[in-house]
């Protein structure tokens, strides 16, 4: 059975196989949606439902004008969606290709920094805060995002968080050398920096959700971006913010950047300069109104969630001023 799927307020139509979710239908015949985690806890993908029939986590949703998650929603009718944008898809843009371990090192004691070089002579494209798949022998796909600036070398930087348990890091990386091959696919999400919003930036991060930042706070250095910016970085101890000289040199190249380490498992006094709590409390502490300002989120999804939800109703942030992508670990 396939289902006709009609873009409101566009000319775009597109079919929908049965079982699949409309994201992957969209990009099947070309379009692009927003789009980050893919497994619905992000929230970039929501949008509206005009008409028809949607079934999401095995429930039935026909509410007109209702929100949903087109990662998550597969439709049982023809229907009529609004998307917060949808544009023609850049096939060429996206490779898959097989990239050469240069270099890795320990970040942190749970933190690896695997750095990739892609062939000689492929243009590689992507914006700083997108991520890639790293695409396994028996199929399945590990997403990191790039920690790097696009258009600075032939590399991506990956900062990869050791899981307990976990299938690439517990059994593929740890065998990983210098020179060995591992095939990537990118770009892909859409949480990247908007260059043509004014006013503030506030950068909210945990973990390794450090490394989008990094690649968009790097692209802004490059191109000389002197607007204030707020980072404000959340770990539960000192040592998960491992890359604290990198924020210091940062701020030596922009004196309007503003720096926020926040612990949640230890006292402020631990770490010069930090506070206590949950990482989103300390921006709603800083920034009352939020009305103005743009929001670049990615860590937990608790977080996410927290920060989402917090900054719209505390301090007046818009929800289309909120960007992110949840760090969800795959098995």
């Amino acid at each position: 059975m396939t289902w006709d799927v009609t873009v409101a307020g566009t000319p775009h139509r597109f079919p929908c196989e049965a079982g699949e979710s409309l994201l992957d239908a969209a990009e099947r015949a070309g379009f692009e949606l927003p789009y980050s985690c893919r497994k619905g806890v992000c929230g970039n993908c929501e949008g509206g439902l005009d008409s028809g029939e949607v079934v999401v986590a095995g429930a039935a949703c026909t509410a007109a004008g209702q929100g949903i998650l087109y990662c998550r929603a597969t439709p049982s009718s023809d229907v009529t969606i609004r998307p917060s944008s949808i544009r023609p898809a850049d096939r060429s843009a996206r490779k898959r290709v097989l990239a050469r371990i240069h270099r890795i090192d320990r970040l942190a004691d749970d933190v690896t920094l695997l750095r990739l070089r892609f062939p000689a002579g492929v243009r590689v494209r992507f914006r700083a805060g997108q991520y890639l798949q790293v695409v396994l022998r028996d199929g399945q796909r590990r997403q990191f995002s790039m920690a790097n600036p696009p258009g600075i070398s032939d590399e991506a930087h990956l900062h990869i968080r050791h899981v307990p348990g976990g299938h690439f890091t517990g059994a593929i990386l740890p065998g990983l050398e210098r020179g060995q091959s591992l095939e990537i696919e990118l770009p892909f999400g859409d949480f990247h920096w908007r260059e043509e919003h004014e006013g503030p930036i506030v950068f909210v991060a945990t973990g390794t959700g450090f490394a989008p930042m990094a690649s968009i706070i790097e692209d802004m250095l490059k191109r000389k971006v002197e607007r204030p910016l707020s980072l404000y970085w959340g770990g539960r101890t000192p040592r998960h913010l491992y890359a604290l000289e990198t924020v210091a040199a940062w701020r030596a190249r922009h004196a309007g950047l503003r720096f926020v380490p926040v612990l949640s498992d230890e006292p402020a006094g631990a770490l010069d300069g930090a506070r206590a709590g949950m990482v989103h409390r300390a921006v709603l502490e800083d920034f009352p109104d939020l009305s103005t300002a743009h929001v670049y989120a990615c860590g937990s999804p608790a977080m996410i969630a927290a920060a989402r939800s917090e900054f719209a109703a505390h301090a007046g942030l818009p929800p289309a001023h909120f960007f992110s992508d949840a760090f969800v670990v795959g098995p």
